[in-house]
């Protein structure tokens, strides 16, 4: 644990050190195409981790290559008048219908580059670096040592809000849950230390049960190494674990190594 803990401290300083951009896979393709950084709401409802919006499905069904960017150009994503190619050039919202050419608005601010579930957790931070919960091959094998199926449907953005000194003051990832085959998610937040600070149900629509569960009161305050994977998700609880589960082990992955 030792181990983990410095080397989660050395990897979060040296993600500091570099330019607070959001940089997830998608952002880096868009940029290589357009010549800048987008919002995570051009893809997705309420940012990184939550429902894709119209742009975002027709990127997912162009198939989520630097190539699908111009096979959608001619699609109007968002049904505001202008299409994607339009839209991304003039620097609006492909995704949204309430940014158009004619009046963008502030989706590129850098507020609206952070979820704003993520930053209630941590009201009057100004400066977050994201990062990519992009997984790679040993990572994934890493995860099914411990008994933890993860699937690239779990990879996301980590959040690391920054106070006035440019420390860390936290870690946060919006991770989707399952139950019952309807879709949910959940903030998760730790420490450095992988102590689960706030768990917060988000999107709860499918399963409005998710919302008033008592589980996320005695989640708070457990390290996530004393966690334990459920075996199977058969109520509405395991389906709540398993997804803090994930998103705690995507973090230590990520950010902490072996």
């Amino acid at each position: 644990m030792k181990h983990l803990i410095r080397s989660m401290v050395l990897l979060i300083g040296a993600v500091i050190a570099a330019p607070v951009v959001a940089e997830p896979g998608f952002a880096r393709m868009y940029k290589s195409n357009y010549g800048y950084n987008p919002s995570c709401n051009a893809c997705h409802k309420d940012g990184g981790g939550t429902p894709l919006n119209g742009y975002g499905e027709a990127y997912k069904e162009a198939g989520m290559k630097i190539a699908s960017f111009k096979v959608i150009e001619a699609i109007d994503s968002d049904g505001d008048g202008d299409t994607n190619g339009e839209e991304v050039r003039a620097k609006s919202n492909p995704g949204s219908k309430f940014s158009t050419k004619a009046e963008p608005g502030d989706w590129l601010d850098t507020s609206n580059l952070i979820p704003r579930e993520v930053q209630a957790l941590y009201p009057g931070i100004k400066q977050y670096k994201p990062m990519d919960a992009i997984l790679t091959e040993k990572e994934f094998a890493a995860a099914k040592k411990i008994g933890l199926e993860l699937t690239e449907r779990d990879q996301n953005t980590i959040y690391i809000p920054l106070n006035e000194n440019r420390r860390p003051a936290g870690i946060a990832i919006i991770q989707p849950a399952v139950f019952e085959e309807k879709p949910f998610y959940l903030v998760v937040s730790t420490d450095g230390k992988l102590v689960i600070q706030d768990v917060v149900p988000v999107n709860t629509k499918h399963v409005p049960a998710a919302k008033e569960s008592a589980i996320y009161a005695k989640l708070k305050g457990n390290p996530a190494s004393k966690l334990k994977t459920p075996e199977a998700v058969d109520t509405l609880d395991d389906a709540i674990v398993m997804a803090v589960k994930k998103a705690t082990t995507i973090i230590r992955l990520r950010l902490g190594g072996k």
